[in-house]
């Protein structure tokens, strides 16, 4: 699927959530390093504060992560200019403490807009439990790299 299809009929609303993915450039386990993480999770974290949006929940998975965003005013923040954001912090910052240099994502982002009917929360536990369905945690307990609101 190319990075136009990706685009085809997105559209940001305020106060819906939506079912984020974004997968590193090759699928390069950049996230194995505790420290690339880490620096994934609070350009995250400063994405809430800079965007005014929320993530719900979130796990980085050793070459791609999921999150569950729902956006607060979509009009001046809408998930294009929210991922731009993301993976242009995350990745000049990583890029910085490896000491190197290129594309740290691949291009474009997958998302899914939750409808009302569909259960967040489930969809929150599905997205906590990747590292468990992958195989590599027995339990979320020993897995560093995860956050929910609703656990």
């Amino acid at each position: 699927m190319s990075y136009n299809d990706l685009r085809k009929g997105r559209f940001s609303e305020s106060g819906r959530e939506y079912l984020i993915t974004s997968v590193t450039h090759n699928r390069s386990p950049i996230f194995n390093d505790f420290d690339c993480a880490r620096i994934l999770i609070n350009t995250l974290r400063e994405s809430e504060v800079r965007h005014n949006c929320m993530w719900l929940c979130w796990v980085v998975m050793p070459d791609h992560f999921h999150g569950l965003l729902q956006l607060q005013n979509a009009d001046e923040y809408d998930l294009s200019h929210i991922m731009k954001f993301i993976k242009g912090q995350s990745a000049s910052v990583i890029n910085n403490q490896l000491n190197r240099s290129g594309s740290l994502w691949q291009t474009g982002f997958h998302d899914h807009a939750l409808r009302k009917e569909e259960d967040r929360v489930a969809t929150a536990r599905y997205i906590v439990a990747n590292p468990l369905r992958a195989g590599l945690t027995t339990t979320l307990a020993n897995w560093p790299h995860w956050d929910s609101v609703w656990l």
